[in-house]
């Protein structure tokens, strides 16, 4: 018998741009999608156009098969996407380049964890969290592999505390993600490495409604950056990059630590490849990636 999975508590995320509230089992779409069509959508949910509805039916199949905002959340690390944060810095702890990472995980808020297995199985079909509550089956899981929770009592989400969290713990090469819509958080972030002596590799995710501010925190702050669906990101972000990985839903790598991190992830990775020169970035080909409405 198939295991049966009801959300609880209340979460607010972004789903294709739109953001959306997860209340006691009820989903409710907030604001209209930005996105029309993702290919990376469309192959995780069979989603050719993206409205409203869609978005429903996204966090409903979350919901259903995966546990997302539930007391029995499935924590799978499989490999879901070839260029994920959650993927790059698995291989990279993995290899001793990345102590440990900070990273959201709805139902526990800021997590720390020198476990790349869990920070892959938080990370392989999570979107945007911009806020969420405590939820008792899931904090029990992470501490149980190895994870710290900033604020078990309010699951609160602050990547710049997590990272100070980390440093207190003793950790010296920290991953953390942070969501455009935090980008606020990335000055701090770079304050805190300075003060405690550390690395922080900055992965700027969640990018898709990132405003021009956004934008110019990411270009000075992080070191790498997924693309999401955002024109901004790459018009105003990519051209300074370093290196891309990807085309449909691209990876910039803007410093040289984040060049070395992707290069460290691709020793690892199965699929063929091709690599070449470029003199600009980003390097787009027609008809491929998202599609923004107007």
């Amino acid at each position: 018998m198939k295991k049966r999975f009801l959300s609880t508590g209340e979460h607010e995320i972004y789903c294709c741009g739109a953001r959306v509230k997860i209340k006691d089992g009820k989903i409710e779409v907030l604001t209209k999608p930005r996105i029309v069509y993702c290919p990376l959508h469309e192959a995780l949910y069979g989603t050719k156009i993206i409205d409203e509805e869609a978005v429903k039916q996204s966090v409903q199949m979350k919901i259903r098969n995966f546990g997302f905002c539930c007391e029995n959340r499935i924590f799978d690390d499989s490999m879901v996407v070839p260029y994920g944060s959650s993927e790059i810095i698995r291989v990279c702890m993995e290899k001793k380049l990345l102590d440990c990472a900070v990273t959201v995980c709805e139902g526990a808020g800021t997590v720390i964890t020198a476990n790349p297995s869990l920070v892959q199985a938080i990370g392989a079909r999570l979107t945007g969290i911009i806020k969420t509550s405590p939820i008792r089956g899931i904090i029990e899981h992470i501490k149980n592999e190895r994870g710290t929770i900033l604020n078990e009592a309010s699951a609160k989400i602050d990547q710049a505390e997590g990272v100070l969290k980390a440093a207190n713990l003793g950790y010296k090469r920290v991953a953390v993600t942070v969501a455009s819509f935090l980008s606020e958080s990335m000055e701090r972030i770079r304050r805190i490495e300075e003060e405690k002596g550390i690395r922080v590799a900055i992965f700027s995710v969640c990018n898709t409604c990132a405003s021009r501010k956004d934008a110019e925190r990411i270009l000075s702050y992080a070191d790498i950056v997924c693309a999401s669906a955002s024109r901004l990101i790459r018009e105003k972000v990519a051209p300074k990059a370093l290196m891309q990985l990807g085309v449909s839903i691209p990876v910039f790598a803007l410093t040289e630590f984040g060049k070395n991190l992707i290069l460290a992830y691709l020793e690892k990775f199965k699929d063929k490849l091709v690599i070449f020169r470029t003199s600009k970035l980003p390097y787009q080909v027609e008809g491929k990636g998202p599609k923004i409405e107007g």
